[in-house]
């Protein structure tokens, strides 16, 4: 990724986090004790009008490095 584009990903996430506070608090909260094998993780999106759908993973042994991965990247002021 280039500069320019790294610039304006990490604005569009300070817009983001002011805008959505409490979610990067909960994913802060998630994630100060490891994300452990087993665990489900599950996401909804209900767009307007519409209904909503729903997924979930349950967390595998092979999971866990990049789970490790993105937790150090947000730690370190990454994405």
């Amino acid at each position: 990724m280039n500069a320019a584009a790294m610039i304006k990903l990490m604005g569009a996430k300070k817009n983001f986090e002011r805008n959505h506070p409490k979610f990067g608090a909960f994913v802060k909260k998630m994630l100060e004790r490891e994300i452990e094998e087993g665990t489900v993780l599950e996401m909804t999106v209900t767009r307007p009008g519409e209904e909503p759908v729903r997924a979930s993973i349950k967390v595998q042994t092979s999971d866990l490095e990049l789970l490790r991965g993105l937790k150090e990247m947000s730690e370190n002021g990454g994405v």
